[in-house]
């Protein structure tokens, strides 16, 4: 598990390490743009994550081929992952230039409002690069190959910060942009993602011979079907998830530009710490349906259940070092006190939910592996949309709280999402062990 976990979760921390790094070279600039910043690249994901969603699919069909011996379907399913890719891109981007024209229904700060418009309309253009590299991700992470991907967004980062230094405030003759160069840094980065990526998949399989030259061009309807309504419910699963965090965000939106930036230099840090969940679940996903494919339902069963030890051990350690060092995490972001202070009271409500959120993220992976992209989706629309959420909400503005009443609210749909989709993988994976059992010893 670690083996093919610990490039995959680098990697997700690189992805992530790219949203910091366009905080950080914006804090000078001051909260409003820290929040504009934090706001505009959440609302981007909430849109971007279903697309994002239906390639998780990719995951599902080219694992179990590549644990069944089937290379030719791996090449397959790749090929149409990369036709739905370019086809999700069209409306999204359509979307997103829509809900852009209304970001002043939101009730947001005028300040930050100014900042997050053009912010946005700069960020749009990265759909079409960002999902080509999900799909070249999913592909070569599905068959076990993580390495390059987590080199390439390693170098990415390298980019993206040149990027920022140069456009945020006018280094080496570029003009100063300010929070427009934060735009156009992250979609300098992600293009160079979905290039360096694809020269690894050209560059692998003239090195191998794996035959995905060979493999036919014909683009079959019902194989585009079963991606998208495989991935569909997983595609709603991230947007719900994502998405009521975006939710949060323009909630808090609506408090003191102080507030907002508290709030997004917190959901920034425990977004950072999700990877190593994240990761891990990626890798459950391979390894829980790479054991499938080969119908083995006993490593199906311990991939998941490592996968679920190693994820909420990993949280348990970002949790105490929440608990332990909460001013100087904030003091690295700003140096606005009322900002830190805010911040600390948010880190030891984050500091609760990391074991809950590892949790989830993990065994929603796994759930992924077994090809159950539905469970998930219905529980993050209960836990997070028909309770948490309204129950931040109520606590923030009815009762007076403030911002750390939306992160009471965030907590308490984690802890309903984990535990439900706990009991369910718990059920699942016993029943299907029962199953191969029983079918064994018919067949003995």
């Amino acid at each position: 598990m670690l083996t093919l976990a610990v490039p995959v979760v680098i990697a997700e921390m690189g992805w992530i390490t790219m949203g910091t790094v366009d905080i950080l070279m914006v804090r000078s600039l001051g909260p409003a743009a820290i929040g504009a910043v934090g706001v505009g690249s959440m609302l981007f994901m909430a849109l971007a994550v279903f697309g994002i969603g239906v390639l998780l699919g990719l995951d599902t069909f080219v694992a179990q081929a590549y644990g069944a011996g089937r290379r030719d379907e791996c090449h397959r399913w790749f090929l149409h992952g990369l036709v739905m890719s370019v086809a999700l891109a069209v409306p999204l981007t359509a979307i997103a230039w829509f809900a852009i024209a209304r970001l002043n229904l939101w009730g947001f700060d005028p300040t930050v409002l100014q900042l997050t418009e053009p912010y946005l309309r700069i960020v749009t253009w990265s759909v079409w690069p960002l999902l080509l590299y999900v799909a070249f991700r999913r592909y070569l992470q599905a068959m076990g190959v993580v390495t390059p991907t987590m080199i390439t967004l390693l170098t990415a980062n390298f980019i993206n910060v040149l990027a920022n230094w140069m456009l945020i405030h006018g280094n080496l003759g570029a003009p100063a942009l300010g929070v427009n160069g934060a735009g156009w840094a992250t979609c300098i980065s992600r293009a160079y993602l979905a290039i360096g990526l694809l020269f690894v998949v050209i560059w692998r399989d003239a090195r191998t011979g794996n035959g995905l030259r060979r493999v036919s061009w014909v683009i079959e309807r019902s194989r585009l079907a079963r991606l998208f309504w495989l991935g569909l419910p997983a595609a709603m699963q991230v947007t719900l998830e994502v998405g009521v965090f975006s939710a949060a965000s323009a909630l808090a939106g609506r408090l003191a530009p102080v507030a907002l930036a508290a709030h997004q230099i917190t959901l920034n840090m425990a977004s950072f710490t999700f990877m190593v969940p994240l990761g891990m679940a990626s890798a459950a996903a391979v390894r829980v349906g790479h054991a499938v494919g080969r119908r083995d339902a006993a490593g199906a069963n311990q991939a998941g259940w490592t996968a679920v030890m190693l994820g909420v051990l990993c949280m348990a350690f970002a949790s105490a070092v929440f608990l332990a060092i909460p001013a100087h995490l904030m003091r690295f972001f700003t140096a606005d006190q009322m900002v830190v202070d805010i911040g600390v009271n948010l880190l030891f409500v984050a500091a609760v939910f990391q074991i809950f959120d590892g949790l989830q993220g993990v065994l929603t992976g796994a759930l992924r592996g077994l090809g159950d992209t539905r469970t998930p989706m219905l529980w993050n629309l209960a836990g997070h949309w028909a309770f948490g959420l309204p129950l931040g909400y109520t606590i923030c503005f009815l009762w007076g709280r403030g911002v750390v009443g939306l992160w009471f609210g965030l907590l308490a749909g984690l802890i309903v999402v984990s535990l439900a989709l706990l009991a369910v993988w718990n059920r699942r994976i016993t029943r299907w062990r029962e199953n191969a059992a029983s079918t064994v010893t018919v067949g003995a």
